[in-house]
């Protein structure tokens, strides 16, 4: 770990093949902690290049249980975090809005580590338990049309610096690799990012993939379409740039509005309240809108077509029932 740490420390950037090894060292645990902190710390004062991101990239996927689900043409609504902006948790309610709309699910997420509460962590709350079992993610994909994949339970370099990463307590270069390291590999990728340097990046990477990808950002940070200003739609063949104003019904709202609560619980509660129908309108509008993206995604369909059809998935309680299917099986 040291001469890394050396190149980074000189300035340098690293190979991909070089940042590759540092991930296989992590997760052969030839590292100590120590070493593993400095290294994280000297990603947290510059940013991380294309070659040190699709070096990590490969060693995870390297690592990783992989996932055989070949013929299910599944999407993954994943976003890199670490915006800082304490949302509720919009791209997991997103995706049983996606999953009502019979395009089967893969949520790839983990535990919040620089926020209150991650996708793992209010799943967990509402009642859904974890496993990397093939067969049992095929029965959920099947009865429920959507599975979750726990991504500690899939990659056992994430899960060797998880506590790390909880007692740093912000944001890393694990945040972005998240949204690309999906076990699965799902046909179809909406990604959350929270600049447009992370977007170009990752642009450029599933670019060079049989992925069909959505990457969203909202210009005043967020990583999801938040409805609080102008967004941007980054995909395989075209950009487009979503203002809220343009949208019949839809005013752009504060960011107290879409806050996402001061614990778990809350943040459970409001996930509850909004897959059952009992959300604000500005919370039902942001979580149809970015369900919206998926669907205009796969289906081909326009942005306000997908943006009516997720709304109306979330107030005939449509999502809802996915929902308690997925918990159904988790008994």
């Amino acid at each position: 770990m040291k001469k890394y740490i050396q190149i980074l420390v000189h300035k340098q950037t690293l190979t991909a093949e070089q940042a590759k090894e540092v991930i296989l060292g992590i997760s052969q645990g030839i590292f100590n902690p120590t070493e593993i902190v400095c290294f994280i710390s000297l990603f947290m004062m510059r940013p991380i290049t294309i070659q040190e991101l699709e070096g990590f990239r490969a060693a995870f996927l390297e690592l990783c249980l992989p996932i055989n689900l070949t013929g299910y043409q599944t999407l993954d609504m994943c976003g890199t975090g670490g915006d800082g902006k304490n949302t509720f948790n919009i791209s997991t309610l997103a995706s049983f809005v996606v999953a009502a709309c019979d395009i089967p699910v893969v949520k790839h997420g983990n535990y919040g580590l620089s926020s209150i509460s991650g996708s793992s962590n209010v799943l967990e709350k509402i009642g859904i338990t974890f496993s990397n079992d093939e067969n049992y993610i095929k029965k959920c994909l099947g009865q429920a049309g959507i599975s979750i994949l726990h991504a500690p339970l899939f990659h056992p370099a994430m899960k060797s610096v998880g506590q790390i990463r909880k007692d740093l307590g912000v944001k890393t270069f694990f945040n972005i690799l998240g949204p690309l390291i999906n076990p699965s590999k799902p046909t179809y990728q909406v990604i959350g990012v929270y600049n447009l340097e992370i977007a170009r990046m990752f642009t450029y990477l599933l670019q060079q993939t049989p992925t069909q990808f959505s990457i969203v950002h909202s210009i005043d940070g967020y990583d999801e379409i938040s409805l609080t200003t102008k967004a941007k739609i980054i995909s395989k063949d075209s950009e487009l740039v979503v203002d809220p104003d343009d949208f019949k019904g839809i005013q752009k709202i504060q960011p107290y509005q879409i806050f996402g609560g001061n614990s778990q619980n809350e943040a459970a509660q409001l996930f509850m309240d909004i897959i059952s129908g009992k959300g604000s309108e500005a919370e039902t509008n942001v979580v149809a809108m970015n369900a919206a993206v998926a669907i205009r995604l796969v289906n081909k369909t326009s942005l306000e077509d997908a943006f009516e059809l997720a709304k109306e998935k979330i107030l005939n309680l449509e999502a809802l029932q996915r929902l308690k299917k997925l918990q159904a099986l988790c008994q």
